[in-house]
């Protein structure tokens, strides 16, 4: 695909992009902004995000994305609960820390099953109900996501590692899919993950102090 054919496709899929897809875009963007700040309202603002991402990916027959939201917004609740706990002095119970050597190797596990069985539901899928799917780029970027979000409500700084890796796989990937506008999202989440993984070294390093 030329240059000229990019930019034509980025105008026409962004005059068809609907007024939720533009709220859920910005409830997004506010969202990781809270996450970065370490604020309890990366959930509530997150929900109308996934919500929303819920029902346009059933919509549009993208079911990876669709199961992606809905684990979202679980999770979102898990970690809203998580995020409120106080301890005795009537201040948050969990804090940023660093993962250990162990608690890697519990991630990478947690990817690798999330990615093995989201690519092969897709490949199942595809044939007659998930057409949009690219099971292999969908996998990736859901079980990066999953992982991502399981670490983020525990607080982990390397929960923006998986979060960049979940940028950098669905910019082209919703691109190719004709969502324009979530594809610049995505490029402004992973400015904003970098931007979130160099503050929590930061406050990382506080907790520790």
């Amino acid at each position: 695909m030329s240059l000229s054919e990019l930019l034509q496709q980025f105008v026409t899929d962004m005059a068809h992009t609907t007024w939720y897809e533009y709220l859920a875009v910005f409830a997004g963007i506010a969202s990781v902004w809270y996450s970065r700040a370490e604020n309890i309202l990366v959930y509530p603002v997150g929900l109308i995000n996934t919500i929303i991402y819920i029902f346009i990916s059933i919509k549009g027959h993208l079911l990876g994305e669709a199961t992606v939201n809905l684990y979202y917004t679980i999770m979102s609740i898990i970690g809203w609960m998580m995020w409120l706990k106080k301890d005795n002095k009537q201040e948050s119970a969990l804090h940023i820390t660093r993962s250990s050597k162990k608690e890697w190797l519990y991630q990478v596990l947690f990817f690798l099953f999330f990615y093995t069985g989201i690519f092969l539901a897709l490949t199942y899928l595809k044939k007659s109900f998930a057409e949009g799917a690219i099971p292999w780029a969908d996998a990736f970027a859901s079980a990066t996501a999953f992982t991502g979000m399981w670490l983020m409500t525990k607080k982990k700084v390397e929960s923006w590692y998986w979060w960049i890796a979940t940028n950098i796989a669905s910019i082209p990937l919703y691109f190719v899919k004709h969502y324009v506008f979530t594809s610049v999202y995505y490029v402004i989440l992973f400015v904003l993950a970098v931007m979130g993984l160099i503050e929590w070294m930061k406050k990382a390093k506080t907790t520790n102090t």
